[in-house]
């Protein structure tokens, strides 16, 4: 591993990237472009080994002191290794394998070895219970699994396994247990590893990556992507986050997440500059803020409810000087949290707008002025419209569905459809256009303001979390009959989750049944998504055909929170 910095950038991103400059020095339009046999940890990765194999590539660090310096020859040699050990094995192109290793280096080896192989990468999170690894090892037709051993995590994978009824290939990562393979084992015994040609060797059409995303249905979505993915990621890098190739870029997110894709190698490697990796298990912005003063971070993106906490603190304790720029997504932005930032740190936040399913759609680019709790404008790499309930396109102040125009083709970034699925995919990708289910209004400056979802989704603190979902396991618990999970306001994270049960027969509503729900809920799926708000009621507002309105409560509660100011 190295510390050095030794070799500038060799401008890589113009291979795949084309810009018209206009006359006030700005990009006003641009062209992205894709090989057809384009692999990003060949093209990108061993490539900037070869030119500049010195150079910075990932700099990690963690919450008890540890840290350790990749180059991008490291990280090329230690993907080829990784690639050696997938085969060895049994992993063959095509194959899905699960990676949940939290914010571990090991993550950008397995990855990268995974494209190296022409294999699919399935990122989770490690926050995941039995309950939710089954259906994605299930739904993916996953053999494979490469995860973390610390905490409860790999307890879930065995649970998993057995409900399965299949044995899976279990490789752990930072420590040893009976059943798994070590991970630092098998790559020190790797073969040498020659990349592959002919049928072995991956197109930049082949699946890469498999993210599972909560949709409207009881469970999560299998978003597809395929090998041109990361080129779809230099707007995101080099005109949303202006990354400095000299600089140090952090991206505050799980790998388990999208947008880990978003901020923590593909654009950020593209435009050539180090990825920052501050290992964290328990969020601290103290801990974040000195992280930050310490590394000497240039460019920052977050989920709004980070940024809440930052301006919560005393910010000018910290030697924030090297920070330059600083992005904003997940959620919509509140515009208080933007002019507090402002004020404290001189820095606009930037706010950008996308998927799961596709890079960011709509973003403020560095170069042009943020209007606070604006998304921003459409970005060039998509065909992007407005459209209302009738089909026709949104007036300037109208809502408006957000949409992607693909009469001409999928654009680079879009995904390939929901894998194995499509009936959900034709869902909302019909008629020419990919419907996002957001709702926004243009103003006459071209600028996009968030309206809320189509359907019931809650984005909380960065997460999107299914009502559905939440409520399959809600309903699990004997005391509850019926249950209707909605977002509704919070001062610090924006929304949260908030569940309305009807009781069971002979149950009465205590604030320790309360709590024993929650409990019950973060024990069987992912702690994010328990709610934070119980209301015990005596019945559900529903349609006639029975359909619970979720609307109905999300207003009431709207109606309360106003007249309690």
């Amino acid at each position: 591993m190295t510390n050095g910095q030794s070799s500038g950038p060799i401008g890589l991103y113009a291979d795949y990237l084309t810009e018209e400059i206009g006359p006030q020095g700005f990009p006003v339009r641009f062209e992205l472009r894709c090989p057809d046999d384009f692999n990003f940890a060949y093209d990108v990765l061993d490539r900037l080994a070869q030119a500049t194999p010195d150079r910075r590539a990932l700099r990690w660090c963690d919450d008890a002191g540890g840290r350790a310096d990749y180059s991008f020859a490291d990280l090329a040699a230690l993907s080829d290794k990784a690639a050696s050990y997938f085969r060895a094995l049994g992993v063959r192109k095509g194959d899905r394998v699960l990676l949940s290793l939290k914010r571990h280096a090991e993550f950008w080896q397995a990855l990268l070895g995974l494209h190296k192989l022409g294999a699919v990468a399935v990122p989770a999170t490690h926050q995941l219970k039995a309950y939710d690894l089954v259906f994605r090892l299930r739904t993916a037709q996953i053999d494979y699994v490469v995860a973390t051993l610390e905490g409860s995590l790999a307890e879930e994978v065995e649970l998993a396994e057995a409900e399965l009824g299949r044995p899976l290939v279990k490789v752990g990562a930072h420590g040893r247990r009976a059943g798994w393979a070590d991970w630092a084992d098998g790559l020190a015994a790797a073969a040498p590893w020659v990349r592959p040609a002919g049928a072995e060797a991956a197109k930049a059409c082949d699946p890469m990556l498999f993210y599972f995303t909560s949709g409207t249905t009881a469970q999560p979505k299998m978003v597809a992507h395929d090998f041109s993915y990361p080129i779809a990621h230099l707007p995101t890098a080099k005109h949303w986050q202006h990354i400095d190739p000299a600089g140090l870029h952090l991206t505050v997110s799980d790998t388990g997440w999208a947008k880990a894709a978003w901020g923590k190698l593909y654009g950020q490697w593209l435009m050539e500059t180090c990825v920052d990796v501050f290992d964290f298990d328990r969020f601290d912005p103290h801990r974040l803020l000195d992280h930050i003063a310490e590394a000497k971070v240039t460019s920052l993106c977050a989920a709004p409810t980070v940024y809440r906490f930052l301006i919560g603190c005393d910010l000018a304790r910290w030697d924030l000087s090297a920070l330059q720029h600083c992005t904003i997504a997940g959620e919509a932005m509140n515009p208080v949290v933007y002019e507090t930032f402002r004020d404290l740190t001189g820095l606009e936040l930037k706010e950008a707008f996308g998927q799961t399913e596709t890079t960011a759609v709509v973003m403020t680019p560095y170069w042009l002025p943020t209007k606070a709790g604006s998304m921003g404008r459409p970005s060039p790499a998509y065909d992007v419209v407005l459209l209302t309930a009738d089909g026709r396109e949104a007036g300037p102040g109208e809502e408006g569905e957000i949409c992607l125009k693909t009469t001409a083709g999928r654009p680079l970034g879009l995904f390939r459809g929901y894998e194995d699925d499509p009936e959900l995919t034709a869902s909302v990708w019909h008629d020419g256009y990919y419907h996002t289910r957001d709702l926004a209004a243009m103003d006459p400056d071209g600028y996009f303001w968030y309206v809320g979802r189509t359907d019931d989704m809650i984005k909380t603190s960065g997460y999107r979390v299914s009502p559905f979902e939440v409520e399959s396991v809600v309903l699990c618990h004997p005391a509850v009959r019926e249950c209707a999970v909605t977002g509704v306001y919070d001062e610090i994270r924006g929304v949260i989750v908030k569940a309305t049960i009807v009781l069971a027969e002979g149950c009465e509503g205590t604030p320790e049944l309360a709590r024993q729900i929650q409990q019950y809920v973060k024990s069987h799926t992912a702690p994010y998504k328990y709610p934070r708000q119980i209301e015990f009621a005596a019945a559900l507002p529903q349609t006639v055909s029975g359909k619970i309105r979720r609307a109905e409560i999300r207003r009431r509660d709207e109606a309360l929170a106003a007249a309690a100011l």
